[in-house]
This record gives structure tokens, sequence and C-alpha cells, in this order.
């Protein structure tokens, strides 16, 4: 089942989420974070829950995604993160959390739905999700600390 994670139940997103961002160390603070800092610049978060799941529970797989505008390609929808617990990886939750993206996407009027990967090898198994979900690589993405 997916659902989207509002207050006050964002951390139930924290598990999930730290499978991906190590750096994160506890609940209280990403939940913080995310609904003071995040949330009111249009970040937003789905969950993959079991299907039997009862209030409180945590998230198995989680999805934060945001809209924005730019000259290069319009309105679209950027994934900023993607993760699912290393136990429940390969039972489909990215799956059902990138189509429900796509249709969010496509009701708010988005064009195109982007995303950055590491290419780390052990990123290979998302690669081969975004591939299968029709995702191509589209440019090389280039940062710089300053």
């Amino acid at each position: 089942m997916v659902l989207e994670i509002l207050p006050p139940h964002t951390h139930l997103a924290f598990r999930a989420m730290q499978a991906l961002r190590g750096h994160l160390t506890d609940a209280e603070t990403f939940s913080r974070h995310v609904d003071e800092v995040q949330r009111p610049e249009g970040y937003r978060l789905l969950g993959a829950f079991d299907d039997d799941r009862g209030d409180g529970v945590d998230a198995v797989a989680v999805l934060g995604f945001r809209f924005t505008t730019s000259l290069a390609w319009g309105r679209f929808c950027y994934v900023d993160d993607l993760s699912t617990l290393p136990e429940e990886r390969g039972k489909g939750h990215a799956t059902a959390l990138l189509e429900r993206v796509h249709e969010i996407a496509a009701d708010e009027g988005a064009g195109m739905v982007h995303l950055d990967s590491g290419v780390q090898p052990e990123r290979a198994a998302a690669h081969g999700l975004y591939f299968s979900q029709r995702y191509r690589i589209a440019s090389y993405h280039f940062s710089r600390t300053v």
C-alpha cells in the first residue's frame, strides 16, 4: 500500500530513508528537518507499507519528491530520495512508489519526472529499476563543493 506521509507521521519514513541516507542519526531530527525546512520548499513523501499495516508502523520504502519549473523542461517532478529497507528489496515497493509519483506528476501537470542516481557498483539494481520504468540517462550531473 502506497500512502503520502504527512506530519505528524514523518518519522514513519525514517528507517527506510536512513538506508539511503546513512548520515541520518535519529527520527526526531529527521522529522523536524523534513517538516520545518523541506516541506515549506515543496518536498513531499510517499511511503510503501505492508498491506497489513497498523497505525504507527514504519514504511518499508520511501520516495521524496518535489515540483519545480525550469526553462529547459517546464514544470517537472524531481525525485530527491528513493529508498527501501534492505530486507524488503526486490518485492516491488520501489516500483509501486515510482508508479504513484508518475500518477501524481501527471495529475499536477508535470511533463517529466527526473532523478539522479549515484554511479557506485552497489547502485546497479536501482539503475535496473529505473531503466525498467523507462527512465533514460539524459545528461551528466556536475557538482562542486564551495
